[in-house]
């Protein structure tokens, strides 16, 4: 404590801007009177004195100096270092300097969100390569034949690995990649055979269906480990036969057995690969010790638990997320779901003729899942540089309201451009009217601002607002209430506001972008 806290400079002053005692007379070269003490000290010190936030920031840099009270008496007339700067902190303005440039921490590639989108979307074109093998009659709702027999697997594969997503990202986010392999590799074969099930109980789908859901069930769940590890190109090259068949089947005839084994070969190869990427030989080898020790399991293995008391000779386990956080997910998954379906299917179900199936809808909306994602860290940067630049409460709000103007806006013009492009070049796709538009860019908008709700951790309102969406969207269909068109307006509408406002009411405060 005895030393300068000035940087020392070799061959320099080691005292740059604290001024030296006030000379009691005259010296060689003066050509005049001194001037004020204080307002030397004052133009010395401007730097550190407009940006002090309190006078004791001024006094605690006086005094690590060595200006001593006498000697601050003796010179500037103050009785102490607080009072000379109080004095200081009163005489110069606030003048906060901008902090130096750091590196965006959201800053993500463009390229690599476009991906996912694709690889999010490319799946869809298995149905164009299986459609000849899910030929019949169509069933009592004028769907397709197999159609709910493969959305009641894909129903399952939403809401489950939405759930299974989150608890895997969070081990990743512990640092903690084995227990993340370790939940895929219980989680996702689970999955599969969950999504299987519900497929199996849908009756009257022809017999191709069955297995086209089974491989459906197994796809969703070797995906989503390679997407949740990060494994995106890999994903890509897996369904590189099929989207290949798929495309050649636009254009000529594909043979049923050269069909089936593509689809066969793209999903082989994603299963293998999801395999390779999980640490199957230590999972055996945990669930053994676990069958050995499942009599002698200690309190502080697993999920998290409140306690009391601990012993001091207890270890402390492994802690992780509890399924309650998960499940919210989940439902998210299972809301958004729903309403993607009805955007797609909702006049069919309602009664209408199987032309006015809005396929292009729903494929748009997950190819719009890519530029989504990246928009999502534009607001988080745009977020950050509001933290930065704003001065007050209100200053800042302002700035995010316009942040997420802008990134809503870009998403929806995303989003519609890929709607119109996909009805121009679906054949027979129903026309893009004002209404089906409107509804397309509501149900962007529900989807965008709950992805944008869950990323700040606020998935159980975001969760409520989609499930009740889809609930009441459900009930409507039931109950034959209203136009069909009109009902999916109206429900995306109100969920739209919904979600608005929570975004404006929750991440309008500071704190929350921490």
């Amino acid at each position: 404590m005895s030393g300068s806290l000035w940087l020392r400079v070799p061959g320099g002053d080691t005292l740059p801007v604290i001024p030296r005692p006030r000379r009691t007379g005259p010296g060689p070269g003066d050509d005049g009177p001194a001037g004020d003490p204080m307002d030397q000290l004052a133009e010395r010190l401007d730097g550190l004195i407009a940006a002090a936030v309190h006078p004791d920031e001024i006094a605690a840099v006086l005094e690590s100096d060595g200006m001593t009270d006498e000697h601050i008496r003796l010179t500037y007339g103050r009785h102490d270092s607080f009072g000379l700067a109080e004095e200081l902190y009163a005489r110069v303005p606030r003048a906060f300097p901008e902090p130096e440039h750091v590196p965006d921490p959201w800053k993500v590639s463009l390229t690599a969100c476009l991906l996912r989108g694709v690889v999010f979307a490319l799946p869809g074109l298995a149905y164009v390569l299986g459609a000849p093998l899910l030929e019949g009659p169509k069933d009592r709702l004028g769907l397709p034949a197999g159609t709910l027999t493969l959305l009641a697997g894909a129903l399952i594969g939403w809401v489950w690995d939405q759930t299974l997503s989150h608890r895997a990202y969070t081990w990743l986010g512990l640092g903690d990649r084995a227990a993340a392999g370790r939940t895929l590799l219980v989680g996702a074969p689970a999955g599969a055979l969950l999504g299987i099930a519900a497929a199996l109980t849908v009756p009257g789908g022809p017999p191709f269906s069955y297995a086209f859901a089974a491989g459906q069930a197994l796809y969703v769940g070797a995906a989503t480990v390679l997407l949740v590890l990060g494994r995106e190109r890999v994903l890509l090259a897996a369904l590189g036969p099929m989207a290949a068949g798929s495309v050649l089947a636009l254009f000529t005839e594909v043979p049923v057995p050269v069909r089936v084994g593509l689809l066969v070969a793209s999903l082989l190869a994603a299963c293998a690969l999801a395999v390779r990427e999980l640490p199957v030989a230590d999972g055996v080898r945990a669930g053994a010790r676990r069958l050995r020790g499942w009599t002698g399991h200690r309190p502080g293995e697993g999920p998290v638990r409140w306690r009391m008391l601990r012993g001091a000779e207890e270890e402390y386990g492994p802690r992780g997320p509890r399924i309650g956080d998960s499940v919210p997910y989940g439902m998210f998954g299972l809301g958004t779901g729903l309403l993607v379906l009805y955007a797609a299917l909702g006049e069919v179900l309602a009664g209408g003729p199987a032309e006015a199936v809005a396929a292009p809808s729903a494929v748009a909306l997950t190819l719009s899942m890519g530029p989504a994602e990246w928009l999502l860290h534009r607001f988080r940067s745009g977020s950050l540089s509001g933290l930065r630049a704003a001065r007050s409460p209100r200053q800042f709000w302002l700035r995010m309201l316009g942040t997420l103007g802008r990134c809503l806006a870009a998403y929806l013009s995303v989003l519609l451009a890929l709607g119109l492009a996909g009805t121009l070049l679906w054949p027979g796709a129903p026309g893009l009217t004002g209404i089906r538009a409107a509804t397309l860019l509501l149900l962007g908008a529900v989807m965008w601002t709950g992805l944008l709700l869950q990323s700040f951790g606020a998935v159980r309102p975001a969760a409520v607002v989609c499930a009740s969406a889809a609930l009441a969207q459900s009930v409507a269909l039931l109950l034959g209430v209203g136009q069909p068109r009109l009902v999916q307006l109206v429900v995306a509408a109100a969920a739209a506001a919904a979600l608005g406002a929570l975004v404006c009411l929750l991440l309008g405060r500071a704190t929350a972008h921490r």
